[in-house]
């Protein structure tokens, strides 16, 4: 067994091991392609790709440093996800600390902004109109994730993380754009011109 802080070594990517439609989990399990945990955690791959593309489209230095923490996160609640779930263990996990730390990053980028007086639409800048992407990937993370717990119990502080990752990608954007100085596009109830 790899110890908990060692990094992954690949000599081959391909393995042919998932032809037939089965892939293992973490600990070595083998199970269908189509087993929700394999679902959640590859939900969680989609929303780290989202955020590598925010990062190459030029986001604020301090929206920056939050989501490259994020990405590095985000591979620890897919690992934690990865493997079964029977209590808490020295395998990679998902702590609360983790989700202390984003609901700190929320209250920190949050505290600046003016306070919502209308839902906003998800746009703006460049930036912002990607982390907004982000954030509904991270939505569908969460509700995967769920749907893994439902049918195996998963931790449940990734359960939490995932709710938090969305709130803070949502306050994210809303920095990147009075960061741009771009205006926040308001939604406007009924308009239709």
């Amino acid at each position: 067994m790899r110890e908990r802080n060692e990094p992954v070594r690949l000599t081959r990517i391909y393995t042919r091991g998932g032809d037939s439609g089965e892939t293992s989990l973490g600990d070595g399990s083998r199970v269908s392609k189509l087993d929700a945990r394999i679902a959640a955690y590859g939900a969680v791959d989609e929303l780290n790709a989202a955020l590598g593309v925010a990062l190459a489209a030029g986001i604020p230095e301090p929206v920056r440093a939050a989501l490259e923490r994020l990405q590095n996160e985000l591979f620890d609640v897919g690992a934690d996800l990865s493997v079964p779930w029977t209590g808490p263990d020295e395998r990679l996990r998902t702590t609360q600390a983790m989700v202390e730390g984003l609901e700190q990053m929320c209250d920190r980028f949050n505290e600046p902004l003016p306070d919502l007086r209308s839902f906003i639409l998800p746009g703006g800048s460049a930036a912002a109109a990607q982390l907004h992407v982000a954030r509904t990937i991270a939505r569908r993370a969460e509700l995967r994730a769920l749907e893994a717990d439902a049918a195996h119990t998963v931790n449940s502080l990734a359960l939490v993380y995932l709710n938090r990752v969305s709130d803070l990608l949502f306050i994210l954007a809303r920095a990147a754009n009075a960061a741009s100085g771009d205006g926040e596009p308001l939604w406007e109830p009924g308009r239709s011109d």
